[in-house]
């Protein structure tokens, strides 16, 4: 068992980003959404040119608040398209909790998949919009 473990080792540093969405169909091209800082969302927002879609739990959104106006998931992984706005190019930023959740970039990915064509992330997350000192909604 032994010999084995610095196979192993190597096979998980190796694979670290690997994500199975990445390798389930090597021949197919994944966007990947733009990284937003928090203050271009705030400025975006302010302008009222985007929209803030949240990617978080309700415990953290309980938590930490939410972006104002922004729209709930009910899964990041899951949602339907009806919980996104119906207009394909209006442009939308996703968050999650902080930058070592992935959440968002998860979310952003399935909103580019259902057809989405301006698609960023901020991923300093609800955590790094707090930090900064910016207005939240709080959740119930």
């Amino acid at each position: 068992m032994r010999a084995l473990a610095p196979i192993v080792a190597a096979t998980l540093l190796a694979c670290a980003g690997c994500r199975s969405a990445d390798t389930a169909a090597p021949t197919a091209v994944r966007a990947e959404p733009a990284a937003a800082s928090v203050d271009e969302v705030a400025r975006a927002l302010a302008a009222g040119s985007w929209r803030a879609v949240d990617a978080n739990s309700n415990l953290v959104r309980r938590r930490m608040g939410t972006l104002p106006g922004a729209v709930l998931l009910s899964d990041p992984f899951e949602f339907t398209a009806a919980e996104l706005p119906a207009d394909p190019a209006q442009p939308l930023v996703f968050y999650c909790s902080n930058d070592a959740c992935s959440a968002s970039h998860e979310a952003a990915a399935r909103a580019i998949a259902l057809g989405h064509t301006h698609v960023e992330v901020m991923p300093d997350g609800i955590a790094g919009w707090v930090s900064a000192g910016k207005q939240t909604q709080r959740q119930l």
